[in-house]
């Protein structure tokens, strides 16, 4: 005789099948606002993004709120979803804060890491050099997501990841919109292999260093922006 599912069995199935479309949903139209698919300024609707994207209309609502939360789209009532725009001293404020907090999390991460973790940044370092060599900006930008969502994890601090998670959209995009006026791509994904490497390697101090060396980049390339505009 079939086992009866036990009531609510069904509906936490329903949810983990809703949690894995917003998730879709939401990592998809990342992209598309960090690459510049989605440019700054557009304007774009609930029931548009759902056809085009072939996903429901709540998994998309949830994904433009959580994209709301992390100033990469404002929602307007009865008025549509603007992408954000893109402010130079927003940039350079947020980058004193993500300093501290990179260089936090590296150093934790090369402590907690897991072996399978510390495996994965090793991965993830390999594909930074090649990146690097081919000039690949769309590869560089995947692992660089992937780079700091292993980096959460392997930090295991809940506050320090959920304070970063607000900036990193931010910090991808701006690098996107400006990387070939003024960017080494290539250098760029070098500095991200040596961090991931130290992680990998389990040498704190080194990861530390590592990400401030980057943290040095990337402010030196938000400055530069002001230069070339």
């Amino acid at each position: 005789m079939a086992r009866k599912a036990p009531e609510g069995e069904a509906a936490a199935g329903d949810e983990d099948v809703q949690s894995s479309l917003t998730e879709k949903a939401y990592r998809t139209l990342e992209e598309l606002i960090v690459t510049l698919e989605l440019p700054p300024g557009s304007v774009v609707s609930e029931a548009a993004l759902s056809q085009q994207l072939g996903i429901g209309r709540t998994p998309i609502r949830e994904a433009l709120q959580r994209l709301a939360r992390e100033h990469l789209v404002t929602i307007l009532p009865r008025r549509g979803i603007i992408v954000s725009e893109v402010n130079i001293k927003t940039q350079l404020r947020l980058l004193e804060v993500r300093r501290e907090l990179e260089r936090l999390m590296c150093r934790a991460a090369a402590r907690r890491a897991s072996a399978e973790e510390r495996a994965e940044f090793r991965r993830i370092a390999d594909g930074m050099q090649e990146a690097a060599a081919g000039n690949d900006d769309i590869a560089f930008m995947r692992l660089d997501r992937a780079f700091n969502l292993l980096t959460a994890q392997a930090a295991r601090n809940d506050f320090a990841t959920g304070a970063i998670a607000l900036m990193q959209s931010l910090s991808r995009r701006f690098w996107y919109i400006h990387y070939k006026q003024v960017a080494d791509m290539p250098l760029a994904a070098r500095l991200h292999g040596a961090v991931a490497l130290a992680i990998a390697e389990g040498d704190p101090a080194r990861a530390a260093a590592a990400s401030d060396a980057l943290m040095d980049y990337i402010e030196d390339f938000t400055r530069a922006t002001i230069a070339a505009d």
